[in-house]
Protein backbone atom coordinates (compact mmCIF):
# COMPACT_ATOMS: atom_id res chain seq x y z
CA UNK A 1 0.00 0.00 0.00
CA UNK A 2 2.87 2.60 0.94
CA UNK A 3 5.00 1.58 -1.97
CA UNK A 4 1.72 1.89 -3.95
CA UNK A 5 1.36 5.25 -2.42
CA UNK A 6 4.91 6.04 -3.32
CA UNK A 7 4.94 4.86 -6.86
CA UNK A 8 2.16 7.10 -7.64
CA UNK A 9 3.20 10.25 -6.02
CA UNK A 10 6.96 9.32 -7.91
CA UNK A 11 5.04 9.75 -11.41
CA UNK A 12 2.90 12.59 -9.96
CA UNK A 13 6.19 14.37 -9.11
CA UNK A 14 8.86 13.39 -12.26
CA UNK A 15 7.06 15.82 -14.48
CA UNK A 16 7.85 18.96 -11.63
CA UNK A 17 11.25 17.43 -10.78
CA UNK A 18 11.54 17.61 -14.78
CA UNK A 19 10.68 21.42 -14.53
CA UNK A 20 12.49 22.39 -11.87
CA UNK A 21 16.08 20.26 -13.05
CA UNK A 22 15.30 22.43 -16.28
CA UNK A 23 14.99 25.45 -14.66
CA UNK A 24 17.69 24.94 -12.49
CA UNK A 25 20.22 24.51 -15.42
CA UNK A 26 18.79 27.38 -17.14
CA UNK A 27 19.21 29.66 -14.25
CA UNK A 28 22.81 28.84 -13.45
CA UNK A 29 23.60 29.03 -17.17
CA UNK A 30 21.73 32.75 -17.11
CA UNK A 31 23.89 33.59 -13.63
CA UNK A 32 27.20 32.24 -15.31
CA UNK A 33 26.37 34.23 -18.45
CA UNK A 34 25.71 37.50 -16.23
CA UNK A 35 29.32 36.32 -14.40
CA UNK A 36 31.01 35.96 -17.83
CA UNK A 37 29.53 38.92 -19.57
CA UNK A 38 29.84 41.30 -16.20
CA UNK A 39 32.57 40.16 -14.21
CA UNK A 40 35.11 38.40 -16.55
CA UNK A 41 34.54 41.42 -18.98
CA UNK A 42 34.97 45.23 -18.25
CA UNK A 43 31.53 47.14 -18.28
CA UNK A 44 33.12 49.36 -21.22
CA UNK A 45 34.28 47.09 -23.40
CA UNK A 46 32.48 47.66 -26.88
CA UNK A 47 31.19 44.96 -29.46
CA UNK A 48 33.56 43.20 -31.67
CA UNK A 49 33.64 45.61 -34.42
CA UNK A 50 32.89 43.84 -38.11
CA UNK A 51 33.54 44.57 -40.95
CA UNK A 52 30.97 46.04 -43.56
CA UNK A 53 28.97 44.54 -45.63
CA UNK A 54 29.23 43.55 -48.98
CA UNK A 55 29.18 41.46 -52.13
CA UNK A 56 30.60 37.98 -51.98
CA UNK A 57 33.28 37.69 -53.23
CA UNK A 58 35.32 34.94 -56.15
CA UNK A 59 38.55 33.16 -55.34
CA UNK A 60 41.41 35.36 -56.84
CA UNK A 61 39.42 37.63 -58.63
CA UNK A 62 36.79 39.10 -55.83
CA UNK A 63 34.10 41.26 -56.62
CA UNK A 64 35.42 42.15 -60.04
CA UNK A 65 32.61 40.05 -62.04
CA UNK A 66 29.63 42.16 -59.78
CA UNK A 67 31.81 45.23 -61.49
CA UNK A 68 31.28 43.75 -65.02
CA UNK A 69 27.65 43.19 -65.06
CA UNK A 70 25.71 45.48 -67.63
CA UNK A 71 27.79 48.26 -69.24
CA UNK A 72 27.70 51.00 -66.40
CA UNK A 73 30.48 52.93 -65.46
CA UNK A 74 32.14 52.54 -62.26
CA UNK A 75 30.78 54.98 -60.54
CA UNK A 76 27.23 54.01 -61.27
CA UNK A 77 27.80 50.32 -60.82
CA UNK A 78 28.88 51.46 -57.20
CA UNK A 79 25.86 53.11 -56.87
CA UNK A 80 23.93 50.53 -57.44
CA UNK A 81 25.91 47.85 -55.14
CA UNK A 82 25.53 50.25 -52.66
CA UNK A 83 21.48 50.33 -53.04
CA UNK A 84 21.64 46.85 -51.63
CA UNK A 85 24.53 46.37 -49.53
CA UNK A 86 24.58 50.29 -47.85
CA UNK A 87 26.12 53.24 -47.81
CA UNK A 88 29.57 51.57 -46.32
CA UNK A 89 30.60 48.53 -48.42
CA UNK A 90 33.17 46.07 -48.34
CA UNK A 91 34.72 44.91 -51.82
CA UNK A 92 37.84 43.23 -53.22
CA UNK A 93 38.89 43.84 -56.76
CA UNK A 94 41.62 41.11 -57.52
CA UNK A 95 44.40 41.70 -54.74
CA UNK A 96 42.68 45.07 -53.24
CA UNK A 97 40.68 45.17 -49.90
CA UNK A 98 38.70 48.08 -50.57
CA UNK A 99 35.49 50.12 -48.88
CA UNK A 100 32.96 52.45 -50.73
CA UNK A 101 31.70 54.95 -49.23
CA UNK A 102 28.06 56.21 -51.09
CA UNK A 103 26.29 58.55 -48.43
CA UNK A 104 27.44 62.31 -46.99
CA UNK A 105 26.89 61.06 -43.41
CA UNK A 106 29.62 58.30 -44.05
CA UNK A 107 31.78 60.54 -46.04
CA UNK A 108 32.06 62.94 -42.85
CA UNK A 109 32.71 60.17 -40.32
CA UNK A 110 35.80 59.25 -42.92
CA UNK A 111 37.07 62.38 -43.51
CA UNK A 112 36.41 64.75 -41.13
CA UNK A 113 36.33 62.51 -38.06
CA UNK A 114 38.96 59.95 -38.78
CA UNK A 115 40.57 62.65 -41.35
CA UNK A 116 43.92 61.80 -40.26
CA UNK A 117 43.55 58.26 -40.55
CA UNK A 118 42.72 58.20 -44.05
CA UNK A 119 45.21 60.97 -44.89
CA UNK A 120 47.41 58.72 -47.12
CA UNK A 121 46.70 57.67 -50.86
CA UNK A 122 47.42 54.23 -52.28
CA UNK A 123 50.13 54.65 -54.68
CA UNK A 124 48.63 52.60 -57.63
CA UNK A 125 51.24 51.15 -60.24
CA UNK A 126 50.34 53.23 -62.81
CA UNK A 127 50.57 56.63 -60.66
CA UNK A 128 54.47 55.60 -59.14
CA UNK A 129 55.34 55.34 -62.77
CA UNK A 130 53.84 58.40 -64.17
CA UNK A 131 54.79 60.67 -61.23
CA UNK A 132 58.38 59.53 -60.39
CA UNK A 133 57.40 57.25 -57.44
CA UNK A 134 54.52 59.46 -56.03
CA UNK A 135 56.37 62.80 -56.12
CA UNK A 136 53.97 64.83 -56.83
CA UNK A 137 51.25 66.18 -54.72
CA UNK A 138 48.33 64.15 -55.93
CA UNK A 139 49.87 60.52 -54.98
CA UNK A 140 52.49 61.82 -52.61
CA UNK A 141 52.69 59.57 -49.07
CA UNK A 142 51.29 61.39 -46.50
CA UNK A 143 54.00 63.28 -44.63
CA UNK A 144 56.35 66.52 -44.19
CA UNK A 145 56.96 66.03 -48.21
CA UNK A 146 53.64 65.77 -48.97
CA UNK A 147 53.04 69.00 -46.47
CA UNK A 148 55.63 71.34 -47.90
CA UNK A 149 54.64 70.46 -51.35
CA UNK A 150 51.31 71.68 -51.19
CA UNK A 151 51.97 74.52 -49.08
CA UNK A 152 54.90 75.30 -52.03
CA UNK A 153 51.97 74.78 -55.17
CA UNK A 154 49.68 77.02 -52.95
CA UNK A 155 51.78 79.71 -52.58
CA UNK A 156 53.65 79.47 -56.44
CA UNK A 157 50.09 78.69 -58.37
CA UNK A 158 46.96 77.44 -56.13
CA UNK A 159 46.25 79.81 -53.69
CA UNK A 160 43.55 82.14 -53.91
CA UNK A 161 45.93 85.27 -53.89
CA UNK A 162 48.22 83.60 -56.33
CA UNK A 163 45.31 82.67 -58.77
CA UNK A 164 44.02 86.41 -58.13
CA UNK A 165 47.49 87.66 -59.38
CA UNK A 166 47.39 85.45 -62.25
CA UNK A 167 43.87 86.73 -63.79
CA UNK A 168 45.90 89.23 -66.68
CA UNK A 169 47.60 86.01 -68.17
CA UNK A 170 43.92 83.95 -67.75
CA UNK A 171 42.60 86.92 -69.76
CA UNK A 172 45.40 87.45 -71.96
CA UNK A 173 44.57 84.16 -73.06
CA UNK A 174 40.76 83.87 -73.13
CA UNK A 175 41.10 87.44 -75.22
CA UNK A 176 43.28 85.49 -77.83
CA UNK A 177 41.09 82.36 -78.12
CA UNK A 178 37.81 84.39 -78.53
CA UNK A 179 39.18 86.67 -81.03
CA UNK A 180 39.87 83.59 -83.21
CA UNK A 181 37.16 81.68 -82.19
CA UNK A 182 34.98 84.41 -83.44
CA UNK A 183 37.21 84.85 -86.56
CA UNK A 184 36.67 81.35 -87.68
CA UNK A 185 32.84 81.62 -86.79
CA UNK A 186 32.52 84.53 -89.10
CA UNK A 187 34.67 83.11 -91.93
CA UNK A 188 32.80 79.73 -92.07
CA UNK A 189 29.26 81.18 -90.88
CA UNK A 190 26.71 78.52 -89.89
CA UNK A 191 29.80 75.94 -89.57
CA UNK A 192 30.20 74.03 -86.64
CA UNK A 193 33.26 73.64 -84.49
CA UNK A 194 34.43 71.00 -81.89
CA UNK A 195 34.13 73.19 -78.97
CA UNK A 196 35.97 69.85 -77.07
CA UNK A 197 39.33 70.51 -78.95
CA UNK A 198 38.66 74.35 -79.14
CA UNK A 199 38.95 74.51 -75.16
CA UNK A 200 41.58 71.76 -75.08
CA UNK A 201 43.91 74.14 -76.98
CA UNK A 202 42.59 76.99 -74.75
CA UNK A 203 43.73 74.38 -71.87
CA UNK A 204 47.10 74.13 -73.23
CA UNK A 205 47.91 78.05 -73.89
CA UNK A 206 46.45 78.81 -70.47
CA UNK A 207 48.28 75.68 -68.45
CA UNK A 208 51.61 76.12 -70.72
CA UNK A 209 52.05 79.81 -69.79
CA UNK A 210 51.10 79.87 -66.08
CA UNK A 211 53.01 76.35 -65.18
CA UNK A 212 55.98 76.41 -67.42
CA UNK A 213 55.97 80.28 -68.59
CA UNK A 214 57.90 81.90 -71.89
CA UNK A 215 59.99 78.66 -72.35
CA UNK A 216 61.76 77.83 -75.27
CA UNK A 217 58.81 75.08 -76.07
CA UNK A 218 57.20 75.83 -79.40
CA UNK A 219 53.41 75.42 -79.37
CA UNK A 220 53.72 72.48 -81.68
CA UNK A 221 56.12 71.00 -78.52
CA UNK A 222 53.30 72.24 -76.01
CA UNK A 223 50.60 70.26 -78.07
CA UNK A 224 52.05 67.29 -77.91
CA UNK A 225 52.95 67.41 -74.45
CA UNK A 226 49.39 68.05 -73.90
CA UNK A 227 48.25 64.83 -76.25
CA UNK A 228 50.50 62.50 -73.92
CA UNK A 229 49.46 63.92 -70.99
CA UNK A 230 45.78 63.24 -72.24
CA UNK A 231 46.33 59.79 -73.25
CA UNK A 232 47.39 59.02 -69.60
CA UNK A 233 44.69 60.31 -67.94
CA UNK A 234 42.62 57.95 -69.90
CA UNK A 235 44.89 55.18 -68.98
CA UNK A 236 44.83 55.96 -65.11
CA UNK A 237 41.27 55.31 -64.20
CA UNK A 238 42.36 52.91 -61.22
CA UNK A 239 40.80 49.78 -62.54
CA UNK A 240 43.36 48.23 -64.80
CA UNK A 241 44.33 44.65 -64.07
CA UNK A 242 47.63 45.64 -63.85
CA UNK A 243 46.33 48.15 -60.78
CA UNK A 244 44.27 45.03 -59.22
CA UNK A 245 46.97 42.67 -58.86
CA UNK A 246 49.99 44.43 -58.31
CA UNK A 247 51.86 41.61 -57.20
CA UNK A 248 51.37 39.99 -60.41
CA UNK A 249 54.58 40.76 -62.72
CA UNK A 250 53.38 37.71 -65.41
CA UNK A 251 50.67 40.40 -65.52
CA UNK A 252 52.56 43.22 -66.36
CA UNK A 253 54.43 40.85 -68.88
CA UNK A 254 51.20 39.87 -70.39
CA UNK A 255 49.30 43.20 -70.93
CA UNK A 256 52.13 45.47 -71.90
CA UNK A 257 50.27 47.90 -69.84
CA UNK A 258 53.26 49.76 -68.28
CA UNK A 259 55.20 49.09 -71.07
CA UNK A 260 52.90 51.44 -72.83
CA UNK A 261 52.93 54.07 -69.63
CA UNK A 262 56.57 54.06 -69.21
CA UNK A 263 56.79 54.79 -73.36
CA UNK A 264 54.21 57.78 -72.65
CA UNK A 265 56.60 59.16 -69.61
CA UNK A 266 59.61 58.96 -71.32
CA UNK A 267 58.39 61.31 -73.91
CA UNK A 268 56.75 63.30 -71.27
CA UNK A 269 60.13 63.54 -69.38
CA UNK A 270 62.34 64.53 -71.90
CA UNK A 271 60.00 67.47 -72.92
CA UNK A 272 60.22 68.34 -69.19
CA UNK A 273 63.87 68.19 -68.95
CA UNK A 274 64.03 70.49 -71.67
CA UNK A 275 61.89 72.90 -69.81
CA UNK A 276 63.66 72.95 -66.87
CA UNK A 277 67.20 73.02 -68.67
CA UNK A 278 65.90 76.01 -70.10
CA UNK A 279 64.47 77.61 -67.00
CA UNK A 280 68.31 77.33 -65.42
CA UNK A 281 70.16 78.44 -68.50
CA UNK A 282 68.16 81.63 -68.19
CA UNK A 283 68.26 81.82 -64.83
CA UNK A 284 71.83 81.72 -64.94
CA UNK A 285 71.89 84.76 -67.60
CA UNK A 286 70.02 87.01 -65.53
CA UNK A 287 70.60 88.89 -62.61
CA UNK A 288 67.19 88.86 -61.24
CA UNK A 289 63.91 87.83 -62.51
CA UNK A 290 60.65 90.18 -61.34
CA UNK A 291 57.61 88.51 -59.44
CA UNK A 292 55.64 88.79 -62.19
CA UNK A 293 57.88 86.88 -64.80
CA UNK A 294 58.38 84.09 -62.43
CA UNK A 295 56.64 80.72 -63.18
CA UNK A 296 56.00 77.88 -61.35
CA UNK A 297 59.36 76.03 -62.43
CA UNK A 298 61.33 79.22 -61.33
CA UNK A 299 59.33 78.92 -57.89
CA UNK A 300 60.40 75.39 -57.85
CA UNK A 301 63.95 76.25 -59.10
CA UNK A 302 64.38 78.91 -56.19
CA UNK A 303 63.25 75.99 -53.59
CA UNK A 304 65.38 73.55 -54.63
CA UNK A 305 68.70 76.08 -54.40
CA UNK A 306 67.50 77.11 -50.99
CA UNK A 307 66.59 73.22 -49.77
CA UNK A 308 69.97 71.79 -50.87
CA UNK A 309 71.65 70.77 -47.57
CA UNK A 310 68.46 70.77 -45.59
CA UNK A 311 66.31 67.90 -44.06
CA UNK A 312 64.01 67.77 -47.27
CA UNK A 313 65.98 68.52 -50.05
CA UNK A 314 64.02 68.83 -54.15
CA UNK A 315 65.14 67.17 -56.53
CA UNK A 316 64.78 67.72 -60.74
CA UNK A 317 62.41 64.75 -60.45
CA UNK A 318 60.09 65.99 -57.77
CA UNK A 319 60.04 69.36 -59.68
CA UNK A 320 58.92 67.02 -63.14
CA UNK A 321 56.37 65.36 -61.17
CA UNK A 322 54.72 68.85 -59.37
CA UNK A 323 54.80 70.30 -62.89
CA UNK A 324 53.32 67.25 -64.76
CA UNK A 325 50.28 66.24 -61.68
CA UNK A 326 49.45 70.36 -62.05
CA UNK A 327 49.47 70.72 -65.95
CA UNK A 328 47.53 67.05 -65.99
CA UNK A 329 45.05 67.99 -63.33
CA UNK A 330 44.86 71.67 -64.09
CA UNK A 331 43.58 71.33 -67.37
CA UNK A 332 41.53 67.93 -68.48
CA UNK A 333 39.03 68.62 -65.34
CA UNK A 334 38.06 72.09 -65.82
CA UNK A 335 37.47 71.41 -69.46
CA UNK A 336 34.86 68.42 -68.62
CA UNK A 337 32.99 70.95 -66.07
CA UNK A 338 32.75 73.49 -69.32
CA UNK A 339 31.70 70.82 -71.58
CA UNK A 340 29.00 69.68 -69.28
CA UNK A 341 27.88 72.67 -68.00
CA UNK A 342 27.85 73.97 -72.02
CA UNK A 343 25.90 70.15 -73.03
CA UNK A 344 23.15 70.56 -70.35
CA UNK A 345 22.82 74.24 -71.30
CA UNK A 346 21.93 73.34 -74.92
CA UNK A 347 19.56 70.31 -73.28
CA UNK A 348 17.34 73.13 -71.66
CA UNK A 349 17.25 76.30 -73.69
CA UNK A 350 15.33 77.96 -70.93
CA UNK A 351 18.35 77.79 -68.64
CA UNK A 352 20.47 78.75 -71.60
CA UNK A 353 18.63 82.01 -72.72
CA UNK A 354 18.63 83.10 -68.53
CA UNK A 355 22.69 82.34 -68.52
CA UNK A 356 23.21 84.47 -71.50
CA UNK A 357 20.67 87.47 -70.39
CA UNK A 358 22.65 87.58 -67.14
CA UNK A 359 26.05 88.06 -68.72
CA UNK A 360 25.07 90.10 -71.35
CA UNK A 361 23.53 92.80 -69.03
CA UNK A 362 26.78 92.56 -66.69
CA UNK A 363 28.78 93.17 -69.80
CA UNK A 364 26.97 94.86 -72.18
CA UNK A 365 28.05 98.31 -73.95
CA UNK A 366 31.72 97.53 -72.22
CA UNK A 367 33.07 96.82 -75.75
CA UNK A 368 33.28 94.30 -78.18
CA UNK A 369 35.45 92.11 -76.42
CA UNK A 370 35.09 91.77 -72.68
CA UNK A 371 37.25 89.62 -70.68
CA UNK A 372 37.61 91.04 -68.12
CA UNK A 373 35.97 88.73 -65.15
CA UNK A 374 37.28 89.93 -62.10
CA UNK A 375 35.88 88.51 -58.41
CA UNK A 376 33.55 91.36 -58.30
CA UNK A 377 32.22 90.68 -61.95
CA UNK A 378 31.83 87.08 -61.00
CA UNK A 379 29.93 87.65 -57.52
CA UNK A 380 26.70 89.28 -59.59
CA UNK A 381 26.51 86.60 -61.72
CA UNK A 382 24.42 84.79 -59.75
CA UNK A 383 23.41 82.40 -61.92
CA UNK A 384 26.15 81.42 -63.31
CA UNK A 385 27.52 80.05 -59.87
CA UNK A 386 24.47 78.26 -60.16
CA UNK A 387 24.66 76.61 -63.16
CA UNK A 388 28.65 75.98 -62.15
CA UNK A 389 27.60 74.48 -58.93
CA UNK A 390 24.81 71.77 -60.19
CA UNK A 391 27.06 71.04 -62.82
CA UNK A 392 29.67 69.68 -60.69
CA UNK A 393 26.70 68.09 -58.13
CA UNK A 394 25.52 66.32 -61.52
CA UNK A 395 28.79 65.58 -63.64
CA UNK A 396 31.14 65.50 -60.34
CA UNK A 397 34.72 66.20 -62.52
CA UNK A 398 36.51 62.50 -59.87
CA UNK A 399 33.22 60.95 -59.22
CA UNK A 400 35.29 58.75 -57.47
CA UNK A 401 37.53 61.32 -56.23
CA UNK A 402 41.01 59.97 -55.33
CA UNK A 403 41.33 57.17 -52.98
CA UNK A 404 42.34 57.65 -49.70
CA UNK A 405 44.13 54.57 -47.35
CA UNK A 406 44.36 53.90 -43.61
CA UNK A 407 47.77 52.78 -42.19
CA UNK A 408 46.69 50.71 -39.41
CA UNK A 409 43.17 49.39 -38.52
CA UNK A 410 40.56 51.23 -37.60
CA UNK A 411 37.11 51.33 -36.33
CA UNK A 412 34.14 53.84 -37.62
CA UNK A 413 30.36 53.27 -35.98
CA UNK A 414 31.08 49.53 -35.28
CA UNK A 415 32.68 48.59 -38.93
CA UNK A 416 36.29 47.45 -38.84
CA UNK A 417 38.38 49.03 -41.82
CA UNK A 418 41.84 46.58 -41.84
CA UNK A 419 44.74 48.18 -42.40
CA UNK A 420 46.28 49.18 -45.86
CA UNK A 421 42.11 49.65 -46.95
CA UNK A 422 41.91 51.53 -50.01
CA UNK A 423 38.96 53.67 -49.80
CA UNK A 424 37.15 54.81 -52.31
CA UNK A 425 34.18 58.11 -51.91
CA UNK A 426 32.09 58.06 -55.07
CA UNK A 427 30.94 61.75 -55.24
CA UNK A 428 29.00 61.32 -58.25
CA UNK A 429 26.73 58.69 -56.36
CA UNK A 430 26.40 61.61 -52.99
CA UNK A 431 25.61 64.28 -55.40
CA UNK A 432 22.13 62.05 -56.44
CA UNK A 433 21.78 60.91 -53.38
CA UNK A 434 17.77 61.20 -53.05
CA UNK A 435 17.72 61.49 -49.44
CA UNK A 436 19.73 64.42 -49.23
CA UNK A 437 18.33 65.87 -53.27
CA UNK A 438 14.97 66.74 -54.44
CA UNK A 439 14.42 65.09 -58.50
CA UNK A 440 18.16 63.98 -57.80
CA UNK A 441 18.18 63.00 -61.80
CA UNK A 442 17.14 66.38 -62.92
CA UNK A 443 19.94 69.07 -63.82
CA UNK A 444 18.22 72.53 -61.91
CA UNK A 445 21.15 75.38 -61.22
CA UNK A 446 18.27 76.71 -59.20
CA UNK A 447 17.75 74.01 -56.49
CA UNK A 448 20.80 76.28 -54.96
CA UNK A 449 19.37 79.22 -54.83
CA UNK A 450 18.30 79.32 -51.10
CA UNK A 451 20.55 77.12 -50.02
CA UNK A 452 24.21 77.95 -47.85
CA UNK A 453 25.43 74.34 -49.76
CA UNK A 454 28.65 74.73 -51.98
CA UNK A 455 31.69 72.70 -53.44
CA UNK A 456 34.58 73.76 -51.06
CA UNK A 457 34.33 70.38 -48.80
CA UNK A 458 32.56 71.32 -45.93
CA UNK A 459 28.73 70.25 -47.05
CA UNK A 460 29.10 66.40 -47.44
CA UNK A 461 26.65 65.63 -50.04
CA UNK A 462 28.54 67.44 -52.78
CA UNK A 463 32.56 66.74 -52.60
CA UNK A 464 33.35 67.03 -56.30
CA UNK A 465 36.83 68.14 -54.97
CA UNK A 466 36.93 65.45 -52.14
CA UNK A 467 37.12 67.01 -48.42
CA UNK A 468 39.62 66.91 -45.39
CA UNK A 469 43.43 66.74 -45.58
CA UNK A 470 43.61 65.68 -49.72
CA UNK A 471 40.93 67.77 -50.55
CA UNK A 472 42.46 68.78 -54.02
CA UNK A 473 44.52 71.71 -54.16
CA UNK A 474 43.36 73.35 -57.24
CA UNK A 475 39.99 73.89 -56.70
CA UNK A 476 40.24 77.47 -56.58
CA UNK A 477 42.18 77.83 -59.63
CA UNK A 478 40.54 75.71 -61.53
CA UNK A 479 36.74 76.96 -60.96
CA UNK A 480 38.09 80.75 -61.62
CA UNK A 481 39.24 79.48 -65.05
CA UNK A 482 35.89 77.67 -65.44
CA UNK A 483 33.81 81.00 -64.58
CA UNK A 484 35.79 82.99 -66.66
CA UNK A 485 35.52 80.72 -69.94
CA UNK A 486 31.89 80.08 -69.19
CA UNK A 487 31.07 84.06 -69.15
CA UNK A 488 32.71 84.37 -72.44
CA UNK A 489 31.19 81.59 -74.32
CA UNK A 490 27.87 82.60 -72.93
CA UNK A 491 28.70 86.44 -73.64
CA UNK A 492 30.07 86.35 -77.13
CA UNK A 493 28.17 83.58 -78.98
CA UNK A 494 24.70 82.40 -79.41
CA UNK A 495 24.27 78.62 -80.27
CA UNK A 496 23.16 76.01 -81.87
CA UNK A 497 23.28 72.20 -82.22
CA UNK A 498 24.92 70.77 -85.67
CA UNK A 499 22.05 69.17 -88.24
CA UNK A 500 18.95 70.22 -86.99
CA UNK A 501 19.04 68.12 -83.92
CA UNK A 502 16.38 68.73 -81.42
CA UNK A 503 18.29 69.27 -77.78
CA UNK A 504 16.43 65.72 -76.35
CA UNK A 505 18.60 64.45 -78.94
CA UNK A 506 22.49 65.64 -77.45
CA UNK A 507 24.40 62.45 -76.75
CA UNK A 508 25.41 62.41 -72.84
CA UNK A 509 27.52 59.88 -72.84
CA UNK A 510 30.46 59.46 -70.72
CA UNK A 511 34.07 57.93 -69.97
CA UNK A 512 36.30 57.94 -67.20
CA UNK A 513 39.82 58.69 -66.86
CA UNK A 514 40.92 60.11 -63.52
CA UNK A 515 38.06 62.54 -64.37
CA UNK A 516 35.03 62.11 -66.05
CA UNK A 517 34.12 63.57 -69.62
CA UNK A 518 31.85 63.21 -72.10
CA UNK A 519 32.03 60.49 -74.47
CA UNK A 520 32.02 61.82 -77.65
CA UNK A 521 33.16 65.74 -78.49
CA UNK A 522 31.02 68.47 -78.14
CA UNK A 523 30.26 69.80 -81.53
CA UNK A 524 27.92 72.96 -81.57
CA UNK A 525 27.47 76.33 -84.15
CA UNK A 526 28.59 79.06 -82.75
CA UNK A 527 27.02 82.28 -83.87
CA UNK A 528 28.44 85.64 -82.78
CA UNK A 529 26.40 87.99 -80.83
CA UNK A 530 26.11 91.18 -81.87
CA UNK A 531 27.09 93.73 -78.97
CA UNK A 532 24.46 95.90 -77.54
CA UNK A 533 21.69 96.82 -75.42
CA UNK A 534 19.37 94.03 -74.41
CA UNK A 535 15.78 93.43 -72.83
CA UNK A 536 16.66 91.64 -69.72
CA UNK A 537 13.82 89.78 -68.07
Amino acid sequence: MDNTLLEVGAQQLAPWLTISFAIFIATSVFLVSIWTCVVKRPPSSPPAARLPPGPWALPLVGNLHQMALGSSLPHRRLRDLARQYGPVMRLRFGEVPIVVVSSAEWAQLFLQAHDASFAARPLLPAASIVFYGGRDIAFAAYGEYWRKMRKVCDVGLLGTGRVKSLHPVMEQEVCKWIHASISISRTAAGEPINLSRSLFDLGCSINSRLVLGMSSLGQEEVGVFFSLASQLMKAMGGFDLVDLFPSSELLRRITGAHGELKKLHAALDAILETVINDHVTKRSAAKNIDDEEEDLVDFLLNLKENNEHRQLPITNSDIKAVILDLLMAGTSPWIAVVEWAMSELMKNPRMMEKAQKEVRHRFDGQGEIVVVVDEACINELQYLQLVLTETLRFHSPGPLNLPRENQETVVINGYQIPAKTKVIFNSWAMGRDPDHWTNPECFDPERFLHTSTDYKGHHFDLIPFGAGRRICPGMHFGTTIVKLVLANLLYHFDWELPNQMKPRDLDMSERLGLDLRRKNDLVLVPIPYHHGSIEVA
